[in-house]
């Protein structure tokens, strides 16, 4: 079997990286950072001398301090280095249930100490109780941190060793039985940025158990755990209905989601499962009236509100999609624990032999400065969590309806500037004590309490003004004859007299201080032709117009100035990084063919994973099988070049592809291709995988 090569980060002093961290353990919020392996080292030739090397892992079994002690064990023997020999190694292991540092210490000579170190840096004895929450914690932290086959994650932590954690039945029997034990303890874990307040069905541990379900396909085992559990608490349900649905149990999972939401009305897990089963089938007035009611029963939560505005621009109303939009609540993104470490000495990044392949090794002399300033600038491409979800939401209205129409349902159902000013300058000259329809409608009701916290205008469920700076677009909008018109910006900031409406739909478009959401007006309802049935958009909606401004901008001269320089016969020159931030902003506006265009020329010029991913996406949707295997034996091998033996997204795929082709023939197309035989043998790994959990396609 082929491992990954061992990473090596050489520290500036002895232990430094232990230290930082101890010092960042009372930091942690949720799964924690990856594991870390600490090694000292004694140079053979300079008698005393140690210095200190460590690397991050994901995926080992963490079910005992032996499990743990045998992998640092094939760290200290292994025969690569022969210029010293290894005195100690640490292995840490966090416990994000019981927020401890799991350790095991190997000495040589000497033994293997186990322990655990909670948040103030005090030694504790590890329990069997505690390895099992730990082995869970291992597993939930691998999927947390694979990679999706795009090279994001890999980029992010240096040196990071990631293991497939689940590779035979057995230890699947063991990691469920564990994920039962402890299922009803996930909410400590924290959950997805998207969710607001973690809960049974929401959590990191849902999400782990989900995303492996879909991974492998062991739809059955999934099935047979959340039956066991909805025993106990009903709310399991919507997790099981969604298991059902997806191994094609549709007609369970209809008569599932009837006799929970009888009995749980107000479960807004259960009611999103609905409307998104209904989505799916087309049936979007069935949807509308499930995603009003989850609305109704969790107004917090984001999710709800998405689900809502995503129905809305499905049947193309688009005006209450963007009022939908403007009431979503937004949280500050918070990212994963991702390890701070000192500044290293040195590191060494050596790479698997049996992971050569020329074609996807940057070449030496490669400039990655070579990018244009407004391509640097692009804002969107750093959006996460629940911005991302949003700024998706818009770009999908554009590219629908095109940026013409978009402002001008914009400008229907929002106040605008000039509105503004010519209302307040109309306000001013009335007596106060005699308030009109305008003036009441922009004064709305004192800002709703959230949390113990007023939400002030600009901020939105723990939107912060750091974060809104970050948020907007930092350059002046250009003209060009290319450019799309500047939108007209709304007015988000009111003075001290006029406060912000509450966020909520009623009757009549949006009135402030009702929560009624089943009175949503239709396509039949009054236009918003007057200031007093108009809206106030909320600043980070009001900076996501700017920012899809900007990319529609540089969207239109790229495209321009490619067709400019066809009709001329000369050649459109653009860097790789070019090529590809072009093929992600095409993406992004949902311009999915000039994406891959756009990727095509990148990987004409280098190999680069993100673009590589983009068009294995096209080749799926298009069924084209073979080409499908030509670029998961790159990005396959690509992720074994930097440490990674495990990648979930590239897993999935190639399950799908047995299941559609069968396994022996999935194995002849791969051993057809004229690539040297050890990158070979990384993907037909893969495929074993699949025959191992006996999914679908695999009996042959």
């Amino acid at each position: 079997m082929v491992v990954p090569a061992v990473p090596e980060i050489i520290e500036e002093e002895l232990e430094s990286a232990v230290d930082s961290r101890n010092e960042s353990l009372p930091t942690l919020r949720e799964l924690g950072p990856p594991d870390l392996v600490h090694l000292v080292k004694q140079s053979a030739k300079s008698g005393n001398k140690q210095s200190g090397v460590y690397h991050h892992v994901t995926g080992t079994d963490a079910s005992s301090s032996a499990s743990l002690a045998a992998y640092v064990n094939t760290i200290i023997y292994s025969p690569n280095d022969k210029s010293s020999k290894v005195i100690s190694g640490l292995y840490c292991c966090y416990n994000a249930f019981s927020r401890l540092d799991m350790r095991v210490e190997v000495k040589i000579p000497g033994g293997v100490e186990s322990y655990c170190i909670d948040e103030r840096g005090d030694k504790r004895v590890a329990s069997d109780a505690l390895w099992m929450e730990t082995f869970l914690c291992g597993v939930l932290r691998a999927y947390a941190y694979a990679d999706d086959g795009g090279g994001e994650s890999i980029k992010k932590i240096i040196g990071v060793r990631r293991f497939d954690p689940i590779t035979s039945t057995e230890m699947e029997h063991r990691f469920l039985d564990a994920a039962e034990r402890l299922f009803f303890k996930g909410p400590q874990l924290g959950s997805e940025p998207e969710v607001q307040v973690p809960n049974i069905a929401s959590n990191h541990l849902t999400t782990g158990l989900i995303s492996y379900i879909h991974t492998t396909g062991r739809y059955t085992s999934g099935i047979n755990l959340f039956e066991k559990l909805r025993t106990r608490n009903l709310e399991v349900s919507s997790l099981l209905a969604r298991v059902m649905i997806s191994a094609d149990e549709e007609v369970q999972a209809v008569k599932l989601l009837h006799d929970a939401i009888a009995k749980l009305p107000m479960d807004y897990s259960l009611l999103d499962c609905q409307a998104a089963f209904c989505q799916s089938k087309g049936r979007l007035d069935w949807a509308l009236e499930c995603a009003k009611r989850s609305v109704t029963a969790a107004p917090s939560e984001f999710g709800t509100w998405a689900r809502l505005a995503e129905v809305y621009v499905g049947l193309e109303q688009w005006d209450l999609a963007l009022l939908t939009l403007n009431s979503c609540p937004m949280f500050t993104y918070n990212d994963k624990d991702f390890p701070r470490m000192p500044e290293p000495a040195h590191v060494l990044l050596p790479v698997l032999r049996e992971s050569i392949l020329d074609e996807i090794d940057e070449p030496s002399n490669y400039d990655g400065d070579q990018v244009h300033q407004s391509l640097r600038k692009l804002h969107a491409a750093g959006y996460k969590g629940t911005f991302l979800k949003a700024y998706s939401l818009l770009t999908e209205i554009t590219a629908k309806v095109g940026w013409d129409q978009l402002l001008r349902v914009r400008s229907q159902v929002f106040v605008m500037e000039e509105e503004y000013r010519s209302e307040k300058q109309t306000g001013s000259n009335q007596n106060a004590s005699n308030p009109n329809a305008s003036t009441t409608a922009l004064r709305g009701t004192p800002s709703p309490i959230v949390n113990g916290h007023t939400i002030s205008e600009g901020h939105t469920n723990g939107d912060t003004d750091s974060h809104e700076k970050d948020e907007e677009t930092p350059h002046e909008k250009q003209t060009s004859p290319t450019s799309p018109v500047s939108p007209p910006s709304s007015a988000t900031v009111a003075d001290g007299s006029i406060e912000k409406p509450e966020h909520t739909i009623t009757p009549e478009v949006v009135k402030s201080g009702s929560d009624d959401i089943s009175d949503v007006p239709t396509a039949s309802a009054p236009k918003y032709t007057q200031i007093h049935n108009k809206r106030l958009c909320e600043r980070w909606l009001d900076n996501l117009f700017m920012v899809l401004y900007e990319d529609l901008r540089i969207y239109t001269i790229w495209r321009t100035d490619m067709a400019r320089a066809q009709s001329e016969s000369s050649d459109y020159r653009k860097s790789p990084e070019e090529w590809e931030i072009l093929g992600e902003l095409a993406e992004r506006l949902h311009h999915f063919p000039e994406a891959v265009e756009a990727y095509q020329a990148c990987l004409r010029i280098r190999f680069s994973p993100r673009a590589m991913k983009g068009v294995l996406k096209m080749y799926e949707e298009k069924g084209r099988n073979g080409e499908v295997l030509q670029a998961m034996i790159r990005l396959i091998a690509w992720q074994y070049r930097w440490y990674s033996e495990f990648s979930p997204a590239l897993l999935r795929t190639v399950r799908k592809l047995i299941e559609s082709e069968g396994a022996v023939k999935v194995r002849s197309i791969v051993q057809a291709t004229s690539l040297p035989q050890p990158v070979l043998d990384l993907t037909h790994r893969y495929v074993e995988l699949c025959v191992a959990f006996r999914s679908s396609g695999s009996e042959a």
